[in-house]
């Protein structure tokens, strides 16, 4: 009978026990990343009061059963599903990452590196990538210059992600290296008649780019007919070249006597080179009162169209030809600038060039350097004698737009888990990439509190280097992992174990009544 007490305590024991997980299922219930815990339980410890026997032939006597009395109950495991993924928390926050797939985030807290499912992600003021469910810092890996500008991740051992401070503060300002010219020269517009062969007049066109220092420039032009009787072929002339303060940077002006002059030999920012499509123009004179003469036998670059369809045909020299026999190099004229030394040390600095001089090179082939310009979006159809010409930074597929410098504002994740940098300047830099981990055994994970997870023998080690999350697959960006406890189950749980509960007291309060009756026999 004091067998029955004891089963009884065992019983109470193991069904508080489970109480106490339900109890930690339902506290979590809203707990990004939580997993609900379950509990098994198992019979233990058996006294065996009569073992058993085989038949025997020779009496007939027949076999029987061990006769044993069970002494109780035991937790056999608390386990957790740790593997898949909850539902999804939609929250709109770019910073926000889950795991569609069976991995974990890998973080770092204390020196200790444990594992995550909360994805609820943000910057300290030290610009770590970190964990705001517990404050760890989460793991991923950087990324390097590889030349030209271009960055990729080198997947070596996971490491904190820094992504402020240091070379991701800002960007770097990149020359525009293109210019795509779109719209229509219409040879009846009268902004392009031909009045003579110095003439400074025509119609005006405006071309910015960005220099290696991260400078706005715009070169002036215009254009108009080659000759009086020509109406397909026109003359581009470079008229003037404004810094980013809307000033000349062809001449300065006096501060004493207000006369402009060209910038003098060695002078801070002097043009020491000025070139188009192979034409040299830096022996240019400035008068006193401030006009830019480049003197009346420059050959300057003419466009040509098909008088027959208007279409384009090709930029070329004053000798009514193109430049270049190579097809693709007569789509384009170039602009090169060479400036001066920048500070006045002793003996000068020479500053590097924004640009080298640009045109064609010995094999009639597009030199590398300058500003390039595309014509063979421009056509020369009539349009009531309007002109009309839109020049675009960068080719017609966005590229060699050029950039001034920009700090950084903010950042975007995509779903591969790759951070970008996003600057003033438009710039988008890639800063590193989140790995994650995974694990033959993921229930064997040992929790370690606020969402923490760590590694044990049961669940498989971990490499240090972790996996790109495409290879299980993929981040949702702006959502959270929800936890996965079910309260319609907890529920039920809760009835059955406060019944066992209920009746292991039972087991208990009646043995007790027959001990009582037991001590009542000495009456």
């Amino acid at each position: 009978m004091m067998r029955s007490l004891f089963s009884g305590i065992s019983g109470l024991k193991v069904h508080q026990t489970k109480m106490d997980v339900i109890g930690n299922n339902i506290s979590n219930v809203n707990t990004v990343g939580f997993r609900a815990s379950s509990v098994n339980f198992t019979d233990v410890f058996y006294q065996t009061t009569q073992g058993a026997s085989g038949p025997n032939a020779e009496t007939q006597a027949p076999g029987t059963n061990a006769t044993q009395i069970g002494l109780g109950a035991n937790v056999a495991a608390i386990a957790v599903d740790l593997s898949g993924t909850g539902a999804t928390q939609r929250t709109d926050r770019g910073m926000d990452v889950m795991i569609n797939g069976d991995a974990f985030l890998i973080a770092k807290q204390n020196g200790q590196t444990y594992f995550t499912k909360s994805g609820a992600l943000d910057v300290d003021a030290n610009g770590t990538l970190y964990c705001t469910t517990n404050g760890a810092a989460i793991l991923g890996w950087r990324a390097v210059d590889i030349g030209d500008g271009t960055r990729e991740i080198r997947k070596d051992t996971a490491t904190t992600l820094q992504l402020m401070g240091g070379e991701n503060s800002y960007s770097a300002p990149n020359a525009t290296t293109d210019i795509t010219l779109k719209g229509n020269i219409d040879s009846n517009d009268v902004q392009v008649n031909f009045v003579s062969a110095n003439q400074q007049t025509g119609y005006p066109l405006s071309v910015s780019f960005y220099d290696k220092l991260g400078e706005l420039n715009t070169a002036k032009f215009v254009v108009h007919k080659a000759t009086a009787t020509a109406e397909s072929q026109f003359v581009m002339k470079l008229t003037d070249i404004l810094g980013s303060d809307g000033k000349s940077i062809l001449k300065v002006q006096d501060a004493a006597t207000g006369n402009w002059s060209k910038p003098a030999s060695g002078a801070l920012n002097e043009i020491t080179g000025l070139n188009l499509n192979g034409v040299d123009l830096k022996g240019y004179t400035v008068t006193s009162t401030g006009e830019i003469n480049f003197g009346t036998t420059v050959a300057w670059p003419q466009i040509k169209f098909s008088g027959a369809t208007g279409e384009f045909e090709w930029v070329g020299d004053a000798t009514n030809s193109p430049k270049t026999t190579t097809k693709e190099a007569q789509k384009f004229l170039q602009l090169g600038i060479t400036k001066g030394p920048t500070t006045t040390a002793t003996p000068p600095v020479a500053a590097e060039s924004p640009y080298l001089p640009g045109g064609i090179n010995a094999n009639g082939g597009l030199v590398e350097n300058g500003v390039k310009i595309d014509f063979s979006n421009l056509t020369m159809y009539a349009q009531d004698g309007v002109s009309s010409v839109k020049p675009t930074r960068g080719t017609n597929d966005g590229k060699g737009t050029g950039n001034a410098a920009g700090s950084l504002t903010g950042f975007t994740v995509q779903n591969d888990g790759k951070i970008f940098g996003v600057y003033t300047n438009g710039d988008k830099n890639l800063l590193g990439q989140i790995a994650v981990a995974t694990f033959a055994n993921p229930s064997g994970l040992e929790a370690a509190g606020n969402s923490l997870f760590s590694a044990t023998k049961n669940s498989g080690d971990f490499d240090g280097i972790g996996i790109d999350i495409s290879e299980v697959g993929k981040f949702s960006i702006g959502a959270l992992e929800m936890s996965d406890v079910d309260l319609a189950n907890e529920f039920t749980a809760m009835i059955t174990t406060q019944r066992g509960f209920q009746a292991n007291s039972r087991v208990i309060t009646t043995s007790d009544s027959m001990l009582e009756e037991l001590v009542n026999l000495k009456r």
